[in-house]
């Protein structure tokens, strides 16, 4: 059998690599301390976060605007207004939503 020199490396850090696998898992920083600022820390999860909360909240917009078109449609005013306010604040979300990613 005909061993790499790369082959060689692995079986020669055989032991290093499972010191490695049961070593404790460290900790994970700014995902877990969002409201400390550690430097250097970069927060994927956070971000990500932020990103799927203003996709959900422009379906949402999505959503109220198809909802209050519909009321006009029908004429029920009240429909209408309760369809306006809901819209609103839906922009309100989506706004709250989108300064929290830009941060």
């Amino acid at each position: 059998m005909r061993c790499t020199p790369v082959l060689l490396l692995i079986a020669s850090m055989g032991s290093a690599v499972l010191a490695l696998a049961n070593a404790p898992e460290p900790a994970k920083g700014c995902a877990e301390q969002p409201h400390q600022k550690q430097p250097g820390c970069v927060d994927r999860t956070l971000h990500k976060a932020r990103k799927t909360t203003v996709l959900s909240a422009k379906r949402e917009v999505s959503q109220r605007q198809a909802d209050l078109s519909n009321a006009m449609k029908k004429g029920d005013p009240e429909r209408v207004d309760q369809g306006r306010e809901q819209l609103a604040r839906a922009r309100k979300a989506l706004q709250q939503a989108v300064d929290d990613l830009d941060r």
